[in-house]
């Protein structure tokens, strides 16, 4: 008994153990879109397309194999029917069986087999392009989500660090009033700033928990709570991409980028459909073969007697009769469009008003691209320029607010004074942060441009 119990014990332990390190699992930026990729709705949407276009594919495929398909039927008819030995009329019940093997292949139909398996080939790299395109979507999207929740995890530090320090100053004004050597208004002002930084921290808190919760859904996750990331340190450098100029991205996303890919795709799909559009036009040409056999139960005539009276004997074996009654029918058939009411004509004209549709549509897209690439280019040059005079102001704030600090120490500053000097050094740390993390965003969009990929292969 007390083995059992020692039993339970080590299992409650380990599960303990386990739940524990579940719940302290932190995820890199690298595992993040890793688990996206793998388990997004949008992404798993886009992978049940690609395996659509396959099976299309094979039933693109299965066009050029001959139709074989097999029947038998077995029949009763009552009543006055024509017996097949005598040819007479009689009421009688009788039973028949056939078997039949079809089969048809084509031949020639306007070259439409050959342009329906380009056609889906075409398809499954569309679909194909599609999902690559979603996955770079999904893994812009974790990253934007990582770096906010790394951005509020510092805003959330450098309110705590405004805390602690309030508190400190706080502790100072009491002494100092105790003394007489401040006004007690000075007391009131830095116990309204202390409770005023709580609040901002739990605002932060607050936004913290939003954006764990905005990544945590686009992983999928449903115990967001437990949810949490590394805290990798993102140094915002000016990477070699951006001294490239914006043609050059341009030129190479051109190239690379799967939206101008599933354009490009697309515009030779519509010119396949033209192809197959214009093959019903043509004039087809099939091969067909046909066996059949067939037996009888009913009975038959074998002879007459010496009175000229018929002589009736029972039905042949079955499988005797479906011997002798085996028969063959093949041959080729020739088809030739006339007049369908204009609908073949009809099908080419929308095809190919598709096909400039589509051809629209991927000058569109080239337009659209290089729009986007010149707009990212421009907005991360301006980021990094945000940033650098960010943290420029950031380090003229500091020095301020040291001084500022220094003069309320030894009495020569009033608390309103030195809370704004505080207020403006915070509220520096705070925009040089946001610009810290704006601008490693805007970075990676114009490398995402440029072949560079979020997600770094092994």
């Amino acid at each position: 008994m007390i083995k059992i119990k020692i039993n339970y014990f080590l299992i409650a332990l380990l599960l303990a153990s386990l739940s524990s390190q579940a719940q302290e699992k932190k995820w890199t930026l690298q595992e993040c879109v890793e688990y996206a990729i793998k388990n997004n709705i949008s992404v798993k949407q886009s992978e049940l397309d690609l395996q659509s276009a396959k099976i299309d594919k094979k039933s693109a495929l299965g066009n050029f194999l001959p139709s074989l398909n097999a029947g038998a039927n077995h029949s009763w008819n009552i009543g006055l029917n024509q017996n097949i030995t005598t040819g007479l009329l009689e009421n009688q019940t009788t039973q028949f069986s056939s078997v039949s093997l079809n089969s048809s292949v084509d031949i020639y139909n306007g070259l439409q087999n050959q342009n329906r398996l380009r056609r889906a080939k075409l398809a499954e790299l569309a679909s194909q392009y599609n999902l690559n395109k979603m996955q770079e979507d999904i893994s812009l999207s974790v990253a934007n989500a990582y770096l906010n929740i790394l951005f509020n995890k510092e805003f959330l530090k450098v309110q705590q660090a405004q805390l602690v320090n309030d508190e400190k100053q706080l502790t100072r004004s009491e002494e100092l009033v105790k003394a007489g050597s401040v006004p007690r208004g000075d007391l009131l002002d830095v116990k309204a700033t202390v409770a005023s930084d709580k609040q901002k921290i739990l605002a932060a808190e607050n936004n913290l928990l939003i954006s764990k919760l905005s990544l945590a859904q686009l992983l999928q996750l449903e115990d967001f709570k437990n949810f949490d990331i590394v805290e990798e340190k993102m140094n915002a450098e000016q990477s070699a991409t951006l001294l490239e100029k914006p043609q050059t991205i341009y030129e190479k996303a051109l190239e690379q980028r799967m939206e101008i890919k599933v354009a490009k795709t697309n515009l030779e799909v519509a010119e396949k459909d033209i192809k197959i559009a214009r093959g019903t036009m043509q004039p087809s040409l099939s091969g067909f073969y046909s066996f059949s056999t067939r037996a009888s139960y009913s009975d038959r005539i074998i002879g007459v007697d010496g009175g000229g009276n018929p002589i009736v004997a029972g039905p042949l074996p079955l499988f005797d009769q479906f011997s002798d009654n085996k028969g063959h029918n093949f041959g080729l058939q020739l088809n030739v469009p006339i007049l369908n009411g204009f609908s073949a004509r009809n099908n080419v004209a929308k095809s190919k008003i598709n096909y400039e549709r589509t051809k629209n549509a991927y000058s569109q897209a080239e337009l659209d691209l290089e729009r986007n690439v010149y707009t990212a280019f421009t907005d991360a040059n301006a980021a990094l320029k945000t940033y650098e005079s960010a943290v420029s102001a950031l380090e003229a704030r500091e020095e301020a607010f040291n001084y500022a600090k220094e003069k309320f120490a030894v009495g020569m500053m009033n608390a309103f004074d030195y809370n704004q000097a505080q207020l403006l050094y915070t509220t520096a740390q705070s925009d040089a942060i946001r610009a810290k993390y704006d601008f490693i965003f805007k970075e990676k969009v114009v490398e995402l441009y440029f072949g560079i990929p979020i997600l770094k292969k092994p």
